[in-house]
């Protein structure tokens, strides 16, 4: 199979995605780990594996920064206190938004987002940015990465974990002696 074909034969244990024929598919478990994360991007996010392997693909593609953004977005809204929040909002600003930034991710807007701001922060300051992020994540690299080498070998290792070859070969032995 091609990687495209790969790519989508793990839609099929979605309940609200329907098989090749129209029909609906059904899963019985919970889904976890790769399945988990080709539901969405939030999925993807909230999972500390997904997020580490979601970087490992977007260094690749130089654009590591969006999701280092959007993490370091929700860790700020988290920030408790006047000062620790100045503080973090000027690393944020610094690392990401500035136009020396080390790391700088590609928003509009950023430019109105002036050091003044930073004097007066509030836990959703950056939210319009951290949207921005999250849409081009979404929308760009999210759907290349569930079409990545790297997802797809996880993918295939999760599934030979739940099915070993010697399980298959012995349902289907099973299977035959049953339907003779």
């Amino acid at each position: 199979a091609s990687n495209r074909d790969a790519g989508v034969c793990f839609l099929h244990s979605f309940p609200e995605i329907n098989d090749s024929e129209g029909h609906p598919s059904s899963s019985h478990q919970t889904l976890k780990g790769t399945s988990k994360w080709a539901t969405s991007l939030e999925n993807l996010l909230e999972d500390p594996e997904g997020v580490k392997r979601f970087r490992e693909f977007l260094k690749k593609e130089f654009s590591e920064e969006n999701v280092l953004f959007w993490l370091a977005c929700e860790e700020f809204k988290k920030t408790q206190g006047k000062k620790q929040m100045q503080e973090k909002a000027k690393e944020i600003y610094m690392t990401f938004l500035s136009s020396k930034a080390s790391s700088q991710v590609n928003v509009e807007g950023q430019s109105r987002l002036s050091e003044t701001i930073l004097e007066t922060p509030h836990p959703l300051m950056f939210q319009k940015l951290q949207d921005q992020i999250f849409n081009l994540m979404k929308y760009d690299s999210y759907s290349r990465f569930l079409k990545s080498d790297i997802f797809l070998n996880l993918k295939k290792c999760e599934e030979q974990e739940e099915n070993p070859p010697e399980a298959q070969t012995a349902a289907k032995r099973a299977s035959r002696i049953y339907n003779t």
